[in-house]
């Protein structure tokens, strides 16, 4: 029995526990959106990379593209590329309105990694020198796309990004934002990279390390865990997740929510027939 079966067996012994509902996950996430304090956005916008890419928090999730801050609207840009929706590509075309060039230069690169038009125009006009790719702000705060370049961690993201095996479920992303925030921080470990890179494979003995990973003491591994079971689209690890949106860290807290709106947007398999008597 692993551990975080003997978790939930305890949790559920305990009186007076309800199930956790779509919709609490949805307040947890919209609360979080509407946080005074930016980074606790930024980390809401990736979490959302997980969930669904349709439904009352894509309204929301765009939105976020006129955030104050330009780390949040860029945490955006890269989740709308991810969703590759018809909303999402209308959405990274008013980004290229952006009043900050980093923005509206991730909106052209995004455009133009989904094939649109708009992307090769913006492309063309960076190149001909009518547009501006970096802002002061960014290059005095030493862009993070720029430190990425340094860091062994970009190999690995550049690796999952190509990955042939990340098939895709019809109306969910593959949560590379909320991949690359993990990534990048600068506490991150080789374990909650290993956990990232094991999200797709099926072996039992993988999914039974990555559940004991839930409650691992380093957030960051946690916070691993819950994104590599939620890519695992199996409505039946939702059980497994929930606990996780009572955690103290919210970059573990908010992308549980984000993976069990994702899971429950996931059609339970029909029930396989009993074979024909002869």
């Amino acid at each position: 029995m692993t551990k975080p079966l003997v978790w939930l067996l305890a949790l559920s012994a305990a009186p007076g526990l309800a199930a956790v509902t779509d919709r609490q996950c949805t307040d947890i996430l919209q609360h979080a959106l509407t946080a005074s304090n930016p980074e606790t956005r930024k980390i809401a916008v990736a979490a959302l990379s997980l969930a669904a890419t349709k439904g009352p928090l894509f309204a929301q999730f765009e939105k976020m593209l006129e955030d104050k801050d330009v780390e949040v609207r860029l945490a955006v840009v890269e989740g709308l590329q991810d969703m590759k929706t018809r909303e999402a590509i209308a959405a990274l075309h008013k980004a290229l309105n952006d009043s900050t060039p980093e923005v509206t230069f991730a909106a052209a690169k995004a455009l133009w990694a989904l094939n649109d038009p708009a992307g090769k125009e913006a492309l063309l006009a960076v190149l001909a020198g009518d547009n501006k790719t970096a802002s002061g702000f960014i290059s005095k705060e030493k862009r993070q796309a720029i430190r990425m370049m340094h860091t062994p961690r970009t190999t690995i993201l550049f690796a999952v990004r190509q990955g042939a095996g990340l098939a895709g479920v019809p109306g969910l992303g593959m949560g590379i934002s909320s991949m690359q925030q993990i990534l990048t921080d600068p506490g991150v470990s080789g374990r909650a990279t290993a956990a990232l890179l094991l999200a797709r494979d099926k072996d039992q003995a993988t999914l039974d390390a990555l559940q004991d990973a839930l409650i691992d003491k380093d957030f960051r591994v946690r916070a691993a865990a819950v994104h590599a079971l939620a890519l695992r689209n199996d409505p039946a690890l939702r059980a497994d997740l929930e606990p996780l949106i009572d955690d103290a860290k919210e970059e573990v807290r908010l992308r549980a929510a984000a993976a069990i709106l994702r899971l429950s947007a996931i059609p339970a398999p029909a029930p396989k027939k009993s074979a024909a008597k002869r």
